[in-house]
């Protein structure tokens, strides 16, 4: 189907691509679409870490995938450039200048958990090469992401903060429990004695 003219500009038809940019209307929105989410990402998640993925095979960035989201943490690969743009006005936007290359983001409410899977899978697959990230409004080298990582997650806090509060409700029903049990049995000594008389 061809363009409409108009004077002496001629306006693609619907699905046609622009002749000054080349892009069709649908991939303009869908990029558009893809910023607004991305924007969206970075505005309420808790840290992203940013990283080189170029050798990976399809089956490692499948098992990254898979890791992340086993703790509540999602992978995204975008355009550096669309990734640029979605940071405009959020906490994160530290992570620009680490936007070059082949990078993914892996991001989490939590702050321990991306960084945790993230490192692990470092560790394992010598491709996989971490750049650095943000924590809220607070910038992180690789250094601050493998710190992160060796903090326990929320749940882990959780467990423990649970673990604390549980001790001493415990040691209080054994002392409360105590005096009840002594006296229990100083009437039973008593009912045995008198059952004797």
């Amino acid at each position: 189907m061809a363009g409409v003219a108009f004077g002496r500009h001629v306006q693609p038809a619907a699905g046609e691509c622009s002749p000054s940019t080349g892009e069709s209307k649908v991939d303009r929105a869908a990029k558009a679409d893809l910023v607004a989410t991305l924007n969206d990402v970075f505005k309420s998640t808790g840290v992203v870490v940013v990283a080189h993925y170029a050798g990976l095979t399809v089956a490692d960035m499948q098992k990254l995938r898979r890791e992340m989201k086993q703790v509540g943490a999602t992978v995204k690969v975008a355009k550096n450039r669309l990734a640029k743009i979605a940071l405009e006005g959020t906490d994160v936007a530290s992570i620009g200048p680490l936007l070059k290359g082949p990078t993914l983001l892996a991001f989490s409410s939590d702050p321990v958990a991306a960084p945790k899977v993230a490192v692990d899978f470092a560790k394992a697959n010598d491709k996989f090469v971490i750049l650095g990230g943000a924590m809220g409004a607070t910038a992180l080298n690789t250094d601050g992401v493998k710190a992160l990582a060796s903090l326990p997650s929320l749940d882990e806090l959780r467990a423990k903060l649970v673990g604390l509060i549980q001790a001493p409700a415990t040691k209080i029903a054994q002392v409360v429990n105590a005096p009840a049990a002594k006296v229990a049995r100083v009437f039973g000594a008593y009912a045995k004695r008198d059952e004797a008389a």
